[in-house]
């Protein structure tokens, strides 16, 4: 194998590689519903991002930074011998998963993308989302991992979540107050939405076929969408019902047949 990644990540299962990549405040833990199923047919690579999970201690800040942070993960594949994989990413994995999939076209076969986009095409309204960010960044370090969880869990994007079993939720906030705030804080100022680069005129060059998921109670990411799925010639969306943004969390089921179904189609058997 080849020189250990910066990134802290595991690798479980036999069959074609599935890169999978968390949200924000996550850790590939938080992925197991789709990630341990799956690595029964395929090689399934997790990975804690910046900032996340073990990849907080001593980590260079440059990191962080959006770009710095795509050509970390492909360190991981590589430090795996694996030169094309799949990606499947949530969230802030899913805007990870498409800047792999515009920058590093050769080496994606497929592409899953669950409650993503291609980051803000206007440049005024990026400065001012990173300067959200920032200034939020700012009060994580002030007040706290415990502060900011509370915080977060009530924003409108995740009150579909009230229908998670309550051992799931219970153990998703758990998982969150574990975090570190100055991982948390740097993470938002590297690879935020408004620190990432819009990949909105890059869609075209997405050679890969495309799955786009998104929930049914998702009206901002269903609209994102329909923008993603004009954008990539080869792609399709699957809206999941009784589902807000968090879909592998909020209708697992579902959302794990929706992936098989897809990779069993597009990968040769």
């Amino acid at each position: 194998m080849n020189k250990a990644p910066s990134l802290s990540s595991e690798i479980k299962g036999d069959g074609d590689p599935l890169l999978i990549l968390h949200g924000f405040t996550g850790d590939r833990s938080t992925m197991s519903s789709i990630s341990e199923p799956l690595s029964k047919n395929y090689s399934v690579i997790s990975v804690d991002l910046p900032g996340h999970g073990n990849t907080v201690k001593d980590l260079e800040p440059y990191l962080f930074n959006f770009e710095d942070t795509l050509k970390a993960l492909i360190e991981v594949m590589e430090f795996y011998d694996l030169e094309e994989f799949n990606v499947l990413g949530y969230s802030m994995g899913g805007r990870l998963s498409l800047g792999l999939a515009t920058k590093y076209p050769n080496k994606i076969k497929n592409t899953i993308l669950i409650g993503a986009t291609a980051g803000i095409a206007d440049e005024n309204q990026r400065i001012a989302r990173r300067r959200s960010d920032d200034r939020l960044a700012e009060e994580i370090l002030e007040k706290g991992v415990e502060w900011f969880v509370e915080y977060w869990m009530e924003q409108p994007i995740f009150e579909s979540q009230i229908r998670i079993d309550p051992e799931t939720f219970d153990a998703s906030k758990k998982q969150r107050l574990q975090n570190n705030a100055q991982g948390l804080a740097n993470s938002l100022r590297g690879s935020g939405t408004g620190s990432q680069p819009s990949f909105w005129r890059k869609l075209n060059e997405i050679n890969s076929p495309t799955l786009i998921i998104v929930g049914e109670e998702d009206p901002k990411f269903r609209s994102l969408a329909v923008r993603l799925n004009s954008g990539i010639s080869k792609s399709e969306i699957v809206v999941v019902p009784e589902s807000g943004h968090a879909c592998h969390l909020e209708n697992p089921d579902f959302t794990l047949e929706i992936i098989k179904t897809f990779l069993e189609e597009v990968l040769p058997r």
